[in-house]
Order: structure tokens, then sequence, then C-alpha cells
């Protein structure tokens, strides 16, 4: 149910790019009473000045230049967190949020929080993204803001989700997907029912997250969300591994394969390649999953994605074990070890000499 990414694969979408795009515009003006001190002051004022006060009051104009502050600041915010820069995102929504605070909308504060999640999520600070994601979800509250409300119980329920609270996480998705029904927002039902499905797999109840998956995917497909649906369909073929359904594993991980390629969503790409090599391998189909692994490899190394890269080397290694092709899969592993370096990534590097000790004695 990662709909980026918050958390990467599974959980999607965090944060609902559509749903951003659609509020952005939306901004409501709060006006001040005016103070008509400057008819009392004893410097007279010619008709123009009174004229030109009583149309732009002070308050109003500090009002209007806060507001265009800060909604220049959550601009650049966005263009940092796609440029990757989300410390420099955080200290552009910090100042938005100051400039809201003080002009008082509730609505652009809810919004400004919604990206200051993600930017603590991009730095692993779930902590001050939680807070900032809960913010978010209270003043969906307390503006009767369904769909933000639905949004914001997704992003709570997702967190829930990373740190391994599963049954609260699944509360809070049902939360969602009952105020989506009651709205009747297809894009907002099909998010719910996804991450519900995801939290019911974690469970072990993989039957009835099947049945939600197929669920969301109707709701998915209409409001035309390629990126969206392919993480379902993932979702969906990683249940039917699960459950040892191969037939419909593999004709749900060459939808979603398909559908990535076209999309170039390259991450549910990798995620499809390795449901379809999973589910081949299973049923002792070993040459169409070398033919995946070779194009995982491929696409790795077109990308430059050197962790991916990595994983590929890592699943041809298991790939080859299995059959008894030690020397072959040794090789695997010792130039997955390189790259495990070259990322200075000990921790991996200290599992894959583990695995190459072993397998040197077989």
């Amino acid at each position: 149910m990662k709909q980026k990414n918050l958390l990467p694969g599974q959980i999607q979408p965090v944060f609902p790019l559509k749903m951003w795009q659609r509020y952005q515009n939306q901004h409501i003006y709060t006006f001040y009473i005016f103070l008509f001190t400057c008819l009392l002051m004893p410097v007279a004022a010619n008709a123009a000045d009174v004229t030109e006060q009583l149309h732009y009051p002070q308050s109003q104009r500090v009002s209007r230049d806060a507001r265009n502050e800060a909604d220049s600041l959550v601009k650049i915010a966005e263009q940092q967190l796609k440029q990757q820069t989300p410390a420099k995102a955080i200290d552009s929504l910090l100042a938005a949020l100051e400039l809201y605070h003080s002009i008082r909308d509730l609505k652009a504060q809810g919004l400004a929080y919604d990206l200051l999640g993600r930017a603590y999520i991009q730095l692993g600070r779930n902590k001050e993204a939680e807070d900032a994601i809960r913010r978010r979800l209270a003043i969906a509250r307390d503006t009767q803001d369904f769909r933000g409300q639905v949004f914001g119980l997704n992003n709570v329920g997702s967190l829930l989700l990373q740190q391994g609270a599963t049954v609260a996480a699944r509360e809070t998705f049902v939360e969602a997907v009952e105020i989506a029904s009651k709205i009747k927002n297809n894009e907002a039902q099909g998010l719910s029912l996804s991450n519900l499905g995801l939290a019911t797999a974690r469970l072990g109840d993989y039957n009835k997250a099947i049945k939600l998956y197929e669920t969301a995917l109707t709701y998915r497909r209409l409001v035309n969300d390629p990126l969206a649906e392919i993480n379902t369909y993932n979702n969906l073929g990683e249940a039917y591994l699960a459950v040892g359904d191969y037939q419909n594993t593999i004709g749900t991980f060459g939808y979603a394969l398909r559908l990535a390629k076209t999309t170039r969503d390259r991450m549910n790409e990798f995620r499809a390649i390795d449901g379809l090599v999973a589910a081949h391998n299973s049923v002792g189909r070993k040459e169409r999953a070398s033919d995946l692994l070779s194009q995982r490899l491929t696409l790795a190394r077109e990308l430059g994605n050197i962790p991916e890269e990595l994983r590929t080397f890592e699943s041809y290694a298991a790939f080859y074990e299995r059959q008894g092709n030690y020397k072959t899969a040794r090789n695997f592993y010792e130039r997955a070890i390189v790259l495990s370096r070259t990322l200075e990534d000990s921790q991996k590097e200290v599992i894959l000499l583990s695995k190459l000790t072993q397998i040197m004695k077989k």
C-alpha cells in the first residue's frame, strides 16, 4: 500500500499528489477589523490618503503579504522535496507555518503539515513525521474536511505499519474506509481499501486481503491513477504468492510489470519482477526466472541504481544456490559484497559475508 516514497514499496500513497494539487490553490482569506486610528492622528490626511486606507486596511495588507510569502515558501519546499533536500524543505515549511498561524489559516496549515511530514520521513525522523501528520489530521477534523481526514488517517496508519503496530494501523485504515465510503470519493476509497488490505495481509489473513485489494482496484481504475493501480496490483500479487496461487500471482505481477514499464514507475517495476521471479521459481520455470533477473540487472544498470544492482546479485546468488550451482552462487555473493562496500553498507556486507561463508562449506 509507496502511493513514493514515505514508505517504499507497498504503502501507497502516503501523500497523494493529486489531493495536494487540488488543495494547493484553495485559500481562505482572514480579515482583521480596520482600526480607524488614522482619523485620530493630529496630522491631517488628504482625501486620497483616507480613501486608500479605507480600501486597503493595514491588517488586510499584512495578511495578504504574509499569505503570499507563506505560499511562496510552500512552493519552494515542494521543489526542495523533489530535489531530495528535505532538510531545506523543513526550514521553508516551518517558516510558512509560522506565517499561516499568524493569519489563522487552518486549511493552509494542514497542507503544510502534510509536506512537513513527508520531509521528516525522507530524513528518517519518524517521531517528528508522526507529530506533523497527526496535526494535519486534527486540523482536518476541526474544519470538517472529510477528504483530508481520510488521507490523514492513511498517513497515520502507514507510519503505524512502519513501526510494527499492525493492529493499530488496521483500525486506523478501517476508520479511513468508513469515512471514504460516506463521502463516496473514489480516490479515497481505493487508497484506504488498498492500505487496509496491506495491514490485513501483515496480520496473516491473505484471503481477506485479496478481497480488499480486488475491491480497491475497482476504485483505482475509476480515477485513472496508474501509479496507485500498479502498487495495489503488486500488493495483490504478493498476497496470491503467499497463499500459493501461482497462476494468479504470475498474471497479477505480469500486468503490474507491463503497467510499470508503460508509466516508467521503476520501483514498482523492480517489485513486479521480484514477484514474478519468486512465482516462476516456485513452479520450476528456471529459464523464465533467469530471464527476469537479467531484465532486473539491465534496468538497475541503466538507472545507475547501485542498491538495486546489489539486490539483483543477491537474487542471482540465491537462484543458483537453490539449484546447487554453488560456484556461480559464490561469484554473485562476491559481486554483491563489492557493491555493499561501495555503498559503505557495513550491515549488508556482514550478512553477505555470512552467506558466502556458509556456501563455501558446501
